[in-house]
């Protein structure tokens, strides 16, 4: 064999060393994360694909039983898409019960800042601090069996029953009513009577929103599933790319 050969075949060894490597790396990016780039599909378009499940874990450690989705994970990995030339676009699929309405807040005004086009999509539950994260991308779909919880700030552990307790919590209301509101065609007046909603939830306030009724209420755009939302993302990256 000659050195030309050898060459060859030690560059092309390389190449499959490598990208048997990338590959496991991905995988381990999926399994660990919930995250992976997409950029075989319709248009070749670049999408990274990011899942928010679980419980929102923010500023202190769940159970390991508990499946999370921690912050300081996705936090970092949204300012990577927003900074890569490569990804065009970010779906995020949501099937959250809610969790740390500070790291939920942090992350729903993170995507909300990105300048790329950005769709997510409602699997099973977007509840509590996960429907600011459903309206934060520029369009929204919900799966027909989809539901979103919105109901007031609530505490656990020890709460001091004092008059600026409840200012606090009047606050926080105030700050999560207002994104929903300013990322989405629902109004903070008809978000504040679902909230304090006492017909819905059994000994408790709040309001179930199922599939198309979120719609209706204007907190998300369509009903929809994987086909529509990435038919959707493409022709927004298509509209992006035309205009420049």
């Amino acid at each position: 064999m000659g050195e030309d050969q050898q060459d060859r075949n030690a560059v092309s060894e390389e190449r499959a060393s490598a990208e048997k490597q990338n590959q496991k790396l991905e995988n381990e990016k999926i399994s660990e994360y919930g995250q992976t780039t997409l950029e075989n599909g319709k248009g070749h378009h670049k999408i990274h694909l990011l899942s928010i499940i679980g419980e929102i874990e923010g500023h202190e450690c769940l159970p390991q039983h508990t499946k999370t989705t921690k912050y300081e994970h996705i936090l970092p990995q949204l300012a990577a898409i927003e900074d890569s030339s490569d990804i065009e676009g970010l779906m995020i699929l949501i099937n959250t019960v809610g969790g740390d309405v500070s790291a939920g807040l942090a992350l729903a005004e993170m995507i909300a800042s990105i300048s790329k086009p950005t769709v997510s999509l409602v699997l099973g539950d977007s509840h509590s601090i996960g429907v600011p994260l459903a309206v934060s991308t520029d369009y929204s779909f919900i799966v027909p069996s989809g539901t979103m919880i919105i109901h007031p700030v609530r505490m656990n552990g020890l709460v001091i029953g004092a008059p600026q307790t409840y200012d606090y919590f009047k606050i926080i209301q105030d700050r999560i009513l207002g994104f929903i509101a300013s990322h989405s065609e629902a109004r903070k007046e008809r978000l504040e009577t679902l909230m304090m909603n006492s017909g819905i939830l059994t000994k408790d306030l709040g309001t179930i929103l199922v599939g198309e009724e979120a719609v209706r209420e204007g907190l998300i755009d369509e009903v929809g599933g994987i086909s529509e939302a990435f038919t959707k993302l493409y022709s927004m990256i298509e509209e992006r790319t035309a205009s420049k």
